[in-house]
């Protein structure tokens, strides 16, 4: 299930260009499941209309403190008694500055002020010129509502709406449902250090072909924002996928299967956890020609001999760290017949006390998949879901295997 599904959230915007963003925002909150709130300022509804969010939100937008439609006249009351979050965006730094002094002359700022801290937080994705973010008062005002206990989601850096580039731009809505979605994730992982691959690799014949397979590293990169999402440090090594990095993951990008095994010999000695989604190539050219191989119209096919790379999972699950219970491995096994078997005999063979099987034509490239999960006790499916789900529901169990180590 989404964190964010039941959740009411009440989705303020004070006045800004990035006001267009909100109405995205909105739709996006909706469909995770989420109820929304618009509450508005008078100069947000310069920016954007309150029709807008009320077609998006289904709920009619809230923007005077004297709104009659409250029986009780009380709207600061009832809006953030109901709400499970607040969450202003765009959130100026003139709205910034209101709540860093308390002041409550208005709607939006009064309801901030008048939730129960201990029960409502407060969120705030800040929006301006990069200037002014990078103003003294701002960035004094945002420690004072940090101090406060409102969380800054942070800012986005490129153009903006002056012509001018650098930090300031409101998060993409994409980027604020991930960190709401990890702000309402329960910290099961929390103080572990995560270690991820993800992708295939790529073993070159010559300058412009190689071997390589389907995997898109979809799987990988849920996990990881899943992980995250409940509290762990994530470092993510990628083949040569185009996938965009889940917020808050560190990401390294390697291209061959030795790449990705140096790059694990160099991360793993730090992390407590190490997932193993990449489809590593288990072979590689002996040789790399140096230029293009060509035909040459003789009908002559060019004969290639290969050499057997590193076993990644297994040489990180025989170190001492795996042996001694510090170093938590997962394997992942795509298979294309006889997932139950294949994944436990490679369960074995490897070494690891957990491992994760699918079905390599049924999922590469897809954004659903299903797992059959495989440890000592025996096997588990978690039927086909989103690979989101699926990495939500991975977190999960492993998290729950890891509790029953200790």
């Amino acid at each position: 299930m989404n964190p964010l599904s039941g959740k009411h959230i009440v989705l303020g915007l004070s006045g800004g260009i990035a006001c267009y963003k909100a109405a995205e925002l909105a739709r996006l909150l909706v469909k995770a499941g989420a109820t929304v709130q618009a509450v508005m300022t008078e100069a947000a509804g310069q920016f954007i209309t309150a029709v807008t969010l009320q077609a998006l939100t289904g709920r009619a937008v809230v923007a005077s403190q004297w709104d009659l439609r409250e029986p009780n006249a009380m709207a600061h009351i009832n809006l953030s008694r109901e709400a499970d979050a607040i969450l202003i965006a765009p959130c100026s730094a003139d709205f910034i500055a209101r709540l860093a002094q308390g002041r409550s002359d208005e709607l939006l700022s009064l309801l901030c002020v008048a939730r129960p801290i201990e029960r409502v937080p407060l969120l705030l994705a800040p929006a301006m010129n990069r200037e002014m973010w990078a103003h003294p008062a701002t960035q004094r005002n945002l420690m004072q509502v940090a101090a406060d206990g409102a969380v800054s989601l942070g800012v986005g850096c490129g153009e903006q709406a002056c012509g001018e580039t650098g930090d300031g731009r409101m998060l993409e809505p994409a980027e604020i449902i991930e960190e709401l979605e990890a702000f309402f994730t329960p910290k099961r992982l929390a103080g572990e250090r995560v270690l991820i691959t993800a992708g295939p690799t790529f073993e070159a014949i010559d300058p412009v072909r190689g071997i390589t397979n389907h995997s898109s590293g979809k799987m990988g990169f849920a996990i990881a924002r899943a992980a995250r999402e409940a509290g762990a440090q994530v470092t993510l090594i990628a083949g040569p996928v185009h996938l965009p990095t889940p917020r808050g993951v560190a990401r390294v990008d390697v291209h061959s299967a030795r790449n990705m095994f140096e790059a694990v010999e160099q991360h793993a000695p730090t992390a407590t956890v190490f997932i193993a989604t990449a489809a590593v190539a288990d072979w590689r050219p002996a040789a790399v020609a140096l230029h293009k191989i060509k035909k040459d119209g003789s009908g002559a096919v060019p004969q290639l001999s290969f050499v057997e790379n590193p076993d990644i999972l297994a040489h990180v699950a025989a170190s001492p760290r795996a042996r001694h219970g510090q170093l938590y491995c997962v394997g992942f096994a795509a298979e294309s017949e006889d997932l139950l078997a294949n994944a436990s005999a490679k369960r074995k063979r490897k070494g690891v006390p957990l491992l994760v099987g699918n079905i390599g034509p049924a999922t590469f490239g897809q954004d659903d998949n299903a797992l059959l999960l495989v440890d000592e006790t025996g096997a588990q499916e978690l039927p086909r879901a989103s690979k989101r789900e699926l990495g939500r529901a991975l977190v999960q169990q492993m998290a729950e295997r890891m509790r029953g180590r200790q």
